[in-house]
């Protein structure tokens, strides 16, 4: 079979987004481990990232029309220059500033990261419905590659922070990753192959609100779904792990940081891993569009199961125990793994909803509200751990998925599946 002609500005596009999401891996764990051993409670700490959502949110909307209206390109550059310039402003941080003062200038730094990663996603996963061919069921295949391999990118990217933050120390470790993309940037810039749009004039800033029920229902279901990740995913289980395997003296902290980070990591790259061959494990060439969403409700309904089983026995067990931290690592990884395919799925979904003339437009519209659910799930995190400790966060977890799960039921799915 020839190359397609999208090939090497599909090459270029992912090597970038790569770029961006190992640098982005690592200042999540930085962030959090660092602020952490500060003395900042998981409600401060969630605090560090509700702006990052919340510019998420925001730019995911706009970004879908810059997108339209200036071309592709302009907005994967934008993301990545502004991740440099979000990584140096954070090393200028001051260790004797008070916390409320170090709150919101963290707060701020992670919100142009927000912005910066957004832009990076965006411009990434609409370019697959531009470039993949039209043949063999390759849409599924390649969103399923970009993504699954973009998160195990990440998932080395959360061991790499942690395994900085112990080694290095938190400065020079962001200021290394903020040289690193810096260069992967000019190198990206200079040999970007021809292949991607360069926008289109009459694109008009309304549009990006879509009109058609089953993005909306699919967007729905994203919020839930992604909530209910990141409701135990960004502070409820580091700190707990951080709790029960940290002794306090500085050579417990760096097993703990390692420990954590590795955890991270394995999580986020099981999820890649399963992310990238969920069209094989769906067999997704013989299906059709509505065989899909179908197949979107029953891998909802089943992921709800793990964190409710998880959530009853940690309240069970009451205090924590090496059995009770095995099976939350083993329950998490499966968790993680049916996780994947609902993602990959919804991923699949999007663009098989769109068309190439409004696909920046509702690729931002749906990641808009993959932000609204990691925004929400990031306030929980903090609340339901300070409030619950883990059984909330993780029943909560559970309440969320069912929540998706009703959403993806109004979908209807009754377009043809692309060839």
């Amino acid at each position: 079979m020839s190359e397609p002609s999208g090939l090497p500005a599909y090459i270029a596009v992912t090597a970038a987004y790569w770029a961006f999401m190992l640098s982005d891996g690592a200042l999540r764990m930085l962030v959090l481990l660092h602020f952490h051993t500060l003395g900042f409670s998981p409600v401060q700490l969630a605090y560090l990232f509700v702006l990052y959502e919340i510019a998420g949110v925001v730019t995911n909307l706009s970004a879908g029309w810059i997108a339209a209206r200036f071309g592709l390109t302009t907005t994967l550059y934008a993301g990545l220059a502004l991740q440099v310039a979000a990584l140096t402003a954070l090393a200028q941080l001051d260790p004797a500033w008070a916390i409320g003062t170090s709150v919101v200038f963290v707060m701020l730094v992670q919100g142009a990261s927000g912005v910066a990663k957004d832009l990076a996603k965006m411009s990434s996963k609409s370019a697959v419905k531009l470039l993949a061919p039209a043949t063999d069921g390759a849409l599924f295949r390649w969103v399923a590659l970009l993504t699954g391999s973009k998160n195990a990118v990440k998932g080395l990217g959360f061991f790499l922070g942690a395994v900085l933050l112990g080694t290095v120390g938190f400065v020079p470790a962001i200021l290394g990753m903020a040289a690193l993309l810096a260069l992967i940037l000019a190198a990206v810039a200079l040999r970007m192959p021809s292949g991607l749009p360069t926008g289109r004039k009459d694109a008009k800033f309304r549009e990006v609100v879509s009109q058609n029920p089953d993005i909306n229902w699919l967007s729905a279901a994203r919020v839930f779904l992604f909530g209910a990740r990141d409701v135990w995913f960004v502070v409820g289980i580091p700190i707990y792990f951080y709790a029960v395997l940290s002794d306090g003296s500085e050579a417990g902290n760096r097993a703990a940081f390692f420990t954590i980070g590795s955890f991270m990591a394995l999580w986020i790259i099981l999820y890649g891993a399963i992310q990238a061959t969920a069209p094989r494990i769906l067999r997704a060439e013989t299906r059709t569009t509505p065989a899909l969403v179908g197949q979107a409700r029953l891998w909802a309904a089943a992921l709800a199961i793990v964190p409710a089983s998880l959530a009853g026995l940690v309240w069970w067990a009451a205090e924590p125990a090496p059995w009770l931290t095995a099976t939350l690592i083993a329950g998490l990884l499966i968790f993680g793994a049916i996780f994947a395919v609902n993602s990959a799925l919804h991923s699949y979904l999007i663009l098989a909803f769109t068309d190439a003339r409004r696909v920046t437009m509702d690729v931002g519209f749906y990641y808009m509200a993959n932000a609204a659910g990691r925004l929400i799930g990031t306030v929980l995190s903090g609340a339901t751990y300070q409030l619950g400790g883990l059984p909330l966060c993780l029943g909560t977890a559970a309440v969320m998925v069912g929540l998706s799960r009703l959403a993806a039921g109004r979908i209807r799915g009754d377009q043809p599946a692309p060839a």
